[in-house]
């Protein structure tokens, strides 16, 4: 074999190996493999072989994401969405539901702007409306056009909070309308989301009976093992740590939602008598 084949041949080797063992060891051992595999280059070529050996390691080092860089292939494949973009997209679907029922409720735009005020700091959010309002002006909004946008950059969790943050819109004025209920429906529809999580987002701006079920996802008959277990999975769903975004009003929804989980669970444990 070729020594340029050897090279290759334990560089590839090492790494395989180091992936198994950098649960055990940690980051600061699989951080070695440009180092490891300059030694190797070393003892083969002499110098000329610590440096391609180098070259490989990091290239190898890169590929696998352990360095503190992004890998030269982590975004191959991936689509991302940008601050700037979430947020136009995020008022774009507010403006949308705004206007669902008919009518420009104050109450509901106030609760946007305190929104964008608070998260971002007057300077921000006005530019922001006024890119908005910019954007506007040259196409229509399409609820269609920006959850097929949003589906494919960003997470099902972060989906299921915007579908929170917009049902705190509609009930800022004091109730959710059939009309913006309906447009919500649609638009959790577009953004690909289980017709059941709608429901369970619905109850905790929409009372009745048996919301705490609802929410939970399970039926008034579920037995107490169904209720835990449901609780469980629920929990885990909507966890804040599972939300990855850096959009205020959508980790606020999330540790709201995930209260609301445990809310619901202490209701039917009160009902049921359940420890």
């Amino acid at each position: 074999m070729p020594k340029i084949g050897i090279l290759l041949f334990f560089c590839d080797s090492f790494l395989n190996l180091v992936r198994i063992q950098k649960c055990i060891f940690g980051l600061y051992f699989f951080n070695m493999i440009k180092w490891i595999a300059a030694i190797l280059g070393y003892y083969i070529f002499r110098f000329p072989g610590a440096i391609l050996g180098f070259l490989l390691g990091s290239f190898l080092d890169n590929a696998s994401g352990s360095g503190n860089g992004r890998s030269i292939f982590r975004g191959f494949g991936e689509q991302t969405v940008s601050p700037a973009d979430f947020e136009l997209n995020l008022l774009s679907l507010c403006s949308i539901v705004i206007k669902a029922d008919g009518s420009v409720s104050q109450r509901e735009l106030d609760y946007v702007r305190q929104y964008f005020l608070s998260t971002y700091g007057k300077e921000k959010a006005n530019a922001i409306f006024r890119t908005f309002n910019e954007v506007i002006k040259k196409r229509e909004v399409s609820a269609q056009r920006i959850c097929s946008y949003l589906n494919q950059r960003t997470r099902y969790e972060v989906r299921l909070q915007l579908v929170h943050f917009l049902f705190g819109i509609a009930q800022s004025d004091g109730r959710v309308s059939t009309a913006e209920t309906d447009k919500l429906r649609e638009i959790a529809g577009y953004l690909r989301v289980a017709m059941r999580d709608f429901e369970s987002i619905m109850a905790m701006f929409i009372k009745s009976a048996d919301n705490a079920y609802k929410i939970l996802e399970i039926d008034k008959t579920a037995t107490d093992d169904e209720v835990k277990k449901a609780y469980r999975t629920m929990a885990k769903k909507y966890h804040p740590d599972r939300v990855i975004t850096q959009d205020e009003a959508i980790k606020k929804g999330a540790e709201e939602k995930f209260k609301e989980v445990q809310k619901a669970y202490e209701t039917i444990q009160q009902e049921r008598g359940m420890t």
